[in-house]
């Protein structure tokens, strides 16, 4: 098992190779729980993750026979990158394989920092499988994503650098997938502050790690596609286990939906971007997931930002609609010159700006003479939406109403 020597003998061999990342202060985060909430953001990592950290550790522990014949690891991109980074730096072949549906920023940056890439398989378990192939095949080395010492002892440099940047944390939250991030980083912190509480955070529809401290050892779960995909992993850690259940408090479980409005309110409030599984620490607390945290000092850890753009514009277009600032309102006017004009009009006056506009005429329910058109538009919130309806219900559009979601 790992121990606390492990974590600080790995932050020396590191060295500057890796980035003592910030822990900022979230303002808005501690308004909304009542506590005082500090993100340490390991989205600014050298690589984008907390992965390099680990696989760092890994791989300078190689011997030089060891390093000549290569390295193979599976990964959704995170563990990835950072194998790939460090086996650059070191002077050793890497071979990544990634699952077929893994974001093409992942892909594309692996790539850039000099790994072979191999896309096989639809989830973590079947690239797994294939670089297991590979392994023996080729006679490389394995390098495990989390179920390893030194990739545990890498990863708990992050619980050393809190411990110093928030001497008096008294909460620490950490997303969980395999467990390798939170046995290290638990065992650092208590170490260094016993009396900090830790707190994992999965998503509901793959828990992992729960599983596993009810069933007393790692349990394989059904596959499922959540927007926090770095944390999708079936079966927790063998080694991470036993540490997890020894220095971590409890679990907590969110939904994709928590983890979207996390990653919109890093955005918006923090002006960081954040992948699903990095911001489902913060999304556990934005959903009251995390108890008995008022007046205390909290450390969320945004562990990853690596996440894909087309993905990320999806997200935005949802909060937006979610918060009311793009609403989708449907207008029965005249079928005559000038109606459409008429009613977008009194929707400008009412400061709505007009995304799009369908203008529906031979499938138009309602009287003769009359068109059915649909308008989304960009407003202020919920509020605002109500007061364009009334506005255009004012002007003798009666049939104005907001569409649902």
């Amino acid at each position: 098992m790992v121990a606390f020597a492990d974590i600080q003998a790995a932050r020396e061999r590191l060295g500057t190779s890796v980035r003592t990342t910030p822990c900022d202060v979230a303002e808005a985060l501690s308004a909304h729980t009542g506590a005082r909430v500090t993100l340490k953001l390991e989205n600014l990592q050298v690589t984008g993750s907390f992965k390099v950290r680990g696989a760092g550790n890994k791989l300078v522990l190689l011997d030089a026979a060891e390093g000549k014949r290569g390295v193979v690891c599976a990964s959704a991109g995170n563990h990835a990158q950072g194998v790939a980074f460090h086996a650059q730096r070191l002077g050793i072949a890497a071979t990544i394989v990634m699952p077929v549906g893994t974001p093409l920023i992942k892909v594309s940056r692996t790539q850039a920092l000099g790994a072979a890439v191999v896309l096989a398989g639809e989830n973590y378990d079947d690239a797994f499988d294939e670089a297991q192939r590979i392994e023996r095949e080729r006679g490389a080395i394995y390098v495990h994503a989390y179920d390893d010492d030194a990739i545990i002892a890498g990863q708990g440099t992050v619980g050393l650098e809190i411990a110093e940047q928030v001497p008096d944390v008294e909460v620490l939250v950490v997303p969980v997938g395999g467990g390798g991030l939170i046995a290290g980083t638990a065992l650092a912190l208590k170490t260094r502050v016993p009396h900090a509480r830790v707190v994992g955070v999965q998503v509901a529809s793959l828990p992992s790690m729960k599983a596993a401290l009810e069933a007393g050892h790692p349990v394989k779960l059904p596959p499922t596609r959540t927007l926090a995909e770095g944390i999708a992993l079936r079966r927790a850690g063998e080694r991470c286990v036993p540490l997890v259940k020894q220095y971590v408090d409890d679990i907590a479980l969110v939904e994709d939906e928590d983890v979207a409005r996390a990653i919109l309110h890093l955005l918006e409030q923090q002006k960081t971007v954040a992948e699903g599984a990095g911001a489902a620490a913060v999304a556990a607390l934005l959903a009251g997931k995390v108890s008995d945290i008022a007046g205390k000092r909290v450390v969320a850890l945004v562990c990853g930002g690596n996440i894909d753009v087309s993905v990320l514009s999806r997200i935005i277009e949802r909060g937006l609609v979610e918060s009311g600032r793009l609403g989708r309102l449907e207008v029965t006017i005249p079928d005559r010159p000038g109606g459409l004009a008429e009613m977008l009009g009194e929707v400008a006056r009412q400061r709505g700006n007009i995304v799009e506009v369908q203008h529906e005429r031979a499938f138009a329910r309602g009287t003769f003479g009359t068109v059915v058109v649909q308008v989304v538009v960009e407003t202020r919130g919920h509020e605002h939406v109500q007061e364009i309806v009334l506005a255009l219900e004012r002007k003798g559009y009666g049939s104005a109403r907001v569409l649902p979601t």
